[in-house]
């Protein structure tokens, strides 16, 4: 008599597997993806909608009549500087944070992990006044910068290292997994062949997280541009000089130019589409 298991096992053998990512055969299945796409449309595309049309509703030389004001040129000026300059300042710091956090152990590591995270849980106003009562006329500092006729608040050096505070985990956030889940193989054997510290990290670990390593710096760049909180209260939102487009936008709101607050706020969403189309890009290229 044949074993039942014999007949059991093929059985279970030739059942076809699932593969992943299959088309969804559920009514529940559909109902989740129609529900995800009616939420994303009621709570990102029709915000977009409102803010193009608003935007357009005069006509497109009024549109461009109201991006070409000095003050929001200005403004559009000072947000793309702030992320020239900090977005390649936290690339630099996230490769060192992380390079260390995973290539070595030493005393305080942990701690030092704990540290990269705090911009992501402390309040950005909260940041905000932080440097103000450091950098300020009345703060810490401001004694010993007053007597060197160095002013810090009120200016774009404010509106900067504001920005590198609130921005700085994002690069060594995307690195830190990665770079532990990779290891130190490759760099322990470049060493081993007499390749220099330059050349095992341009060689081998660049190349290696530059995905991830761009995935952060797309991120940080969002986050620069759309930043409010920390900057409204360092920068003084002195019109023409220290707004930046945020900013920009919530003065001229309140000054009820509706249609140049929503002609500023479509440039920053366009930023922030060219942003998420250069993420996804990045993701798909990481994944193939």
């Amino acid at each position: 008599m044949q074993n039942t298991a014999d007949l059991v096992v093929p059985a279970i053998a030739v059942q076809p597997s699932r593969r992943h990512g299959a088309r969804p055969s559920r009514p529940s299945h559909w109902l989740l993806i129609i529900s995800a796409i009616l939420l994303s449309v009621l709570f990102i595309g029709v915000p977009m909608l409102v803010i193009f049309t608003y935007a357009f509703r005069e006509g497109i030389a009024v549109y461009f009549s109201q991006i070409a004001q000095p003050a929001t040129l200005h403004a559009v000026w000072l947000t793309v500087l702030t992320a020239i300059v900090v977005v390649p300042i936290n690339m630099v710091l996230g490769i060192c944070v992380a390079w260390l956090v995973t290539r070595f152990r030493f005393p305080g590591r942990r701690l030092l992990i704990t540290f990269v995270e705090i911009p992501f849980s402390v309040s950005p106003i909260v940041a905000g006044v932080t440097y103000l009562f450091l950098y300020g006329s009345q703060g810490l500092l401001g004694p010993l910068l007053d007597s060197y006729d160095i002013k810090i608040m009120f200016t774009v050096p404010a509106i900067i290292l504001v920005s590198l505070f609130v921005t700085s985990p994002f690069v060594a956030h995307e690195l830190i997994p990665l770079m532990q889940a990779q290891g130190s193989e490759d760099e322990e054997a470049a060493i081993t062949l007499g390749a220099t510290g330059l050349q095992t990290f341009f060689y081998i670990t660049l190349p290696n997280i530059r995905w991830a390593l761009l995935y952060g710096a797309v991120l940080c760049n969002a986050r620069v541009m759309g930043e409010f909180g920390a900057v409204s209260v360092v920068s003084g939102a002195i019109r023409g000089q220290t707004n930046t487009l945020p900013l920009q936008i919530e003065l001229l709101f309140n000054d009820y130019n509706v249609t140049g607050a929503f002609a500023a706020s479509s440039t920053l969403a366009l930023i922030a589409v060219v942003t998420l189309v250069l993420k996804y890009l990045l993701e798909r290229n990481q994944t193939s």
